[in-house]
Parts: C-alpha cells; structure tokens; sequence
C-alpha cells in the first residue's frame, strides 16, 4: 500500500457467479461496512433477475450503494461511476463505517486503482481518414505507424485490433500527444484509501461454467423473460443501450424478437456469461497484489477476515 495512513477501503472482486454477493455481506456485518456495488447492469430499475441482484432479504440489512439508480434508458459512464463511488466511500468512511466494493466490472475497479483518463473526443473527419487508410494500407501499416508516435501503446494493443489501433492514432492526431500519455497523467489520480484487494472465485474453472449454467436456467425459472419481455414492451429501448447489451438480456431480448428459438437462446446467454466470466479471469489476473481464496472453500469468511486483519494491522504499524 502506498499510504498505510490511509482509511481502509475492501475491495471484493470476482468473476460472475463466484459467491461475491454472500460474502459482501457477512464481511460488512462483521466489519460494520456498507457496500458500494461495483456493477454496471445492477444500476439499472426493473433488471432484477437477469443481474442477479440482491434482494432485501439477501441484503441482510447492509446498506447497499449504486444499485437501482437509473432507468434503464439512461447510461452510467466509468467517470460516473468513479465520481459517485468515491463520494459514498468518503461519507462511508466519514460516518465511521467501511466502504466495501463489490462486483465484477473491472473497469469500475481499474478506474478507481488507475485513475481515469479523459481522452479527447473522437473527430469524425480524422476517423474516416483513418477508416481509409485502413482499407487502403491495412492493419500492418497503421500498427506500424502508432509503433512509431507511441511504442508503449503499440507494445499493448494487436495488430489484429484495429478499432483500438485507429482510436489510438486518433488521439495522437487531435491532441498532438500519444494515448500513453493519458493514462500516465491518470495514474496521478491516486484515492486517499488503503486498498484490501480479494479475489473470489471457484478453484475449478469448469466448476465456475457449471455453476452459471444452472444459475441461468434458474433464472428463467424465476421469470427472466418476463422482465426482459416488460422492457421490451416499452418501445423506448433497443438492444444498443447499455442496458440492453447487458449479458443475458440481449440473447432474451433476440428471442423476443423471434431471432431465437428458446433452446438456442439459452445456450447463447450461457455462453456469452462464461465468456464474460473469461474476461474477468484477464483483468483479475493482473491483480498481483491482492488475496485470492476459493469459492465454497471451508472457512472462507473466518480466512478473509483474517486477512483483512493482518492488512489493517500493516497500516497500524
């Protein structure tokens, strides 16, 4: 930690499904926490089922932050959701409680461990230029030449990505200055918290896919189509809001428009949630400093409390 002075600050990551929400709330009864959902879908009224989110009885009494705020026709930004997340960690904290971050959209975490970059907004005219030399030069060529304004976004972004490639040179072009940058002067942004970083998630990854496949089935045994079917009837969304692009949503919402046959939609959103679940290994994976322990391991609150423990008694040192 880089200020052992800080306030403490838990964040609980963990791919879909791994037990996050259970643990969530046994910590902040023992902890006298409150939790700050760190979920993109969970912010969205009427999207209970599909997100898995928690119910009253679920939530055991815990204040639970950033679930329900928006209609699901609006959109919650990373800037957002970092402006908002850091105002309830401070009021938490003033109150004398612990904030306890919870969910699995890592970009949430990231923009609050990396900060957030505010990149220029996009130009249509430098986009379709680049758009032509795309078709024109290939993929290669336009790699090659964000290799030479700016090697470290080179070095991280494939070749085979050139979406990411031509956004890259489209800061450079309209700021002059290259991507990297951006995010150098974002890691600036540091939060005045020591972080507890946990990681939950099953030791099996084939335990994992299991679980969301009966997890999914179990949803439409609740009623998912139901609730996805009552947004569909409003007339006011469509399946490119964020919203509606959330995984399992838009597969029902595909069924609904008679794109799927009921078996196959449920094999698309089974696949789409592990594939998401398989995202979340990657970001988590680059969580070098954090402590991981086993979905359904024996214990498992009595350990992870231990841990946070032995954390708060570094800063005391």
């Amino acid at each position: 930690m880089k200020n052992q002075s800080n306030p403490p600050a838990i964040f609980l990551m963990g791919p879909t499904a791994s037990g996050k929400t259970a643990l969530s709330v046994q910590l902040a009864q023992a902890l006298n926490g409150e939790i700050i959902s760190v979920d993109s879908a969970l912010v969205f009224k009427g999207m209970d089922i599909g997100t898995a989110k928690p119910t009253m009885e679920e939530r055991g009494g815990i204040p639970h932050h950033l679930i329900d705020i928006l209609d699901p026709a609006e959109s919650f930004s990373t800037g957002q959701f970092r402006k908002q997340a850091l105002a309830l960690m401070d009021d938490i904290t003033r109150r004398g409680k612990i904030p306890i971050l919870v969910g699995g959209t890592m970009l949430y975490f990231n923009v609050l461990n990396s900060g957030l970059a505010v990149l220029p907004e996009a130009d249509p005219d430098i986009r379709a230029k680049l758009d032509q030399d795309l078709e024109q030069l290939g993929k290669e060529a336009l790699h090659q030449r964000l290799a030479e304004i700016d090697p470290e976004s080179a070095a991280r972004i494939h070749p085979n990505d050139p979406q990411r490639v031509q956004r890259a040179l489209e800061v450079y072009e309209i700021s002059g200055k290259p991507l990297t940058s951006f995010f150098t002067e974002a890691q600036a942004q540091d939060i005045p918290y020591q972080r507890i970083k946990l990681i939950i998630a099953p030791q099996d990854r084939a335990i994992l896919h299991d679980i969301i496949a009966r997890r999914f089935k179990q949803m439409l045994e609740q009623g998912f189509i139901d609730e996805v079917a009552a947004l569909y009837q409003r007339g006011d969304l469509t399946e490119k809001m964020p919203s509606i692009r959330a995984v399992g949503y838009r597969q029902v919402w595909s069924y609904l428009q008679g794109e799927d046959d009921l078996e196959s939609m449920t094999e698309k959103a089974i696949v789409a949630t592990r594939q998401l679940a398989k995202r979340q290994f990657t970001w988590l994976r680059r969580e070098t400093d954090a402590a991981n322990f086993q979905t359904g391991q024996k214990d498992l609150l009595a350990k992870v409390l231990a841990e946070i423990d032995d954390k708060l008694l570094e800063r005391g040192a």
